[in-house]
């Protein structure tokens, strides 16, 4: 019966629409304002569990699906349809943005309205990217998502808020530029615009290159990928706490989920032959980026590139396949490397989502993000300082939290391609516990470093649900992560099928 309900187009849509009317209702009526958006953020989450509960983990087909006719001229379609690697997804949007509206809720003191419904209108062309099953839908979607966060960041970000939102903006949009122009190509070839029919051009080696190229640009900078990433810690500094944590938690997994969805399943030949290419940045994701953590006296920027040496972990799950493939010519290996990528964008989401609130959870009350400001905090706010030792060691990948599980695949599956690939994969496990163990010794431990900290108080019961609800999912998914990974096992079966057999 769910099944004949078009959910996905409830799940993009009634988040706009909460928006829209989250506007009608104005700044001058704060208090309501919030308590709508609320509703809604909490109702689109009830409204996308089905998507889970009533999902078929044995097919590879997409659910759910809706279709109608877009612009019959050109053949573009209103196609929607999920599967193992956007379902999840998904539902990390309508969770994270529940917890966005409960952070806003008393740190936000001016435009109340416009801040929530952005965040709503967002949330929907978020989840649409991850549903689109057209191009041209896709494409809309994925542009779209832009323009709130670029009000977010431009409105109520910090005193440098035109440059980072400009930086942000010119990054994104010109890579995807690369990618419409690949997507054209192949409608030309095609005579439509639906993604699973690209998925079986016969393309040529030098015509998979050069949309491999596209795709990568176009993807790269989202995830955002070293040597693409400088716009990523500017935004972060930048943007209020609600806007860091959707972009650490939700934005750069679209970059991830582009090139499962675009770039390995339509030029897998080019994937393959420059799947080096990726693996090198990757590399110096993991390894340089987290050098550059290491040095950071903000701290929102410190997780800000610790985010990026992380997505480091994603993209190199996906592309050691082709490695693996070629040394043993068995998919054992490689699926773990699939599912340990899209297991590390989940678990990323919930862990720099935690550290940014945490961050803001002090910001709020000190006004400042130095760490040299801090010291001693476990003195004046216990509950709170427990928390983010949590989410700290989660970040450096202690075993029972999410942190370990998919970093923990995706170095596996690299010893089954070359054992110098898993070592210096490995090697972040070492930075990642320098840089966070260090922030978490000089912020939280030690003597009280100043009057500020001393008066501090410790969270409220606001802040102690969202930091909780987050520490259960970092939990959950470190001891128990089949509920995830189930879900996703055929698509990556059938994912991988598809890349390893040649399309020359």
């Amino acid at each position: 019966m769910l099944s004949e309900l078009p959910l996905l187009s409830l799940v993009i849509w009634f988040p706009v629409l909460g928006g829209v009317a989250v506007l009608f209702v104005g700044d001058e009526n704060p208090g309501r304002a919030k308590a709508l958006a609320l509703t809604v953020a909490i109702l689109s989450l009830l409204i996308s569990i089905p998507l889970y509960t009533s999902f078929d983990p044995t097919t590879a087909a997409m659910q759910f699906q809706e279709f109608i006719p877009w612009i019959p001229t050109f053949n573009v379609n209103y196609h929607l349809g999920v599967d193992g690697f956007s379902m999840p997804l998904i539902l990390l949007t309508t969770f994270m943005t529940v917890l966005v509206v409960i952070a806003g809720w008393e740190v936000v003191k001016y435009r109340i309205a416009q801040y929530m419904a952005a965040f709503l209108i967002m949330q929907g062309f978020m989840i649409g990217v991850f549903a689109a099953m057209d191009a041209i839908l896709f494409y809309v979607f994925f542009e779209a998502m832009l323009i709130p966060m670029f009000l977010i960041i431009g409105i109520w970000g910090g005193p440098r808020r035109v440059y980072a939102t400009i930086k942000f903006f010119l990054y994104t949009f010109l890579g995807s530029v690369f990618m419409l122009i690949a997507l054209i190509y192949m409608y030309n070839q095609a005579g439509g615009f639906e993604i699973l029919d690209f998925h079986k051009l016969p393309l040529s080696l030098t015509e998979q290159v050069l949309i491999f190229f596209a795709f990568v640009v176009g993807f790269a900078v989202k995830v955002p990928m070293w040597p693409v990433h400088t716009w990523l810690p500017d935004a972060h500094v930048e943007a209020p706490t609600g806007g860091s944590v959707i972009l650490a938690a939700i934005t750069l997994k679209i970059g991830g989920y582009g090139f499962l969805r675009f770039a390995l399943p339509i030029t897998p030949d080019a994937a393959s032959m420059l799947d080096w290419l990726i693996i090198t940045m990757s590399l110096i994701a993991v390894i340089y980026i987290g050098l550059v953590a290491l040095v950071q006296q903000d701290m929102k920027k410190l997780i800000a590139y610790s985010s990026i040496a992380h997505m480091g972990f994603v993209t190199l799950g996906f592309f050691i396949v082709f490695s693996i493939y070629r040394h043993t010519g068995s998919l054992s290996g490689a699926v773990m490397g699939v599912e340990g990528g899209m297991v590390q964008m989940v678990s990323h989401g919930f862990i720099s989502g935690a550290l940014f609130l945490c961050v803001g959870v002090l910001y709020d009350r000190v006004h400042s993000r130095q760490i040299k400001d801090y010291g001693g905090v476990a003195n004046t706010m216990p509950i709170f300082a427990a928390f983010m030792v949590l989410f700290g060691m989660a970040n450096a990948g202690l075993p029972g939290t999410s942190g370990f599980i998919g970093e923990f695949l995706v170095i596996l599956s690299s010893f089954k391609a070359s054992f110098w690939i898993a070592f210096l994969a490995a090697i972040s496990l070492i930075l990642g516990a320098a840089y966070t163990l260090w922030l978490i010794k000089r912020v939280i431990f030690g003597d009280i470093g100043n009057s500020h900290v001393a008066e501090l108080q410790d969270v409220s019961r606001r802040e102690i649900l969202m930091l909780s609800l987050l520490a259960a999912a970092v939990l959950l998914l470190g001891v128990w992560p089949d509920p995830l990974t189930s879900v996703m096992h055929v698509s990556v079966d059938n994912l991988l099928q598809h890349v390893t057999v040649s399309k020359l």
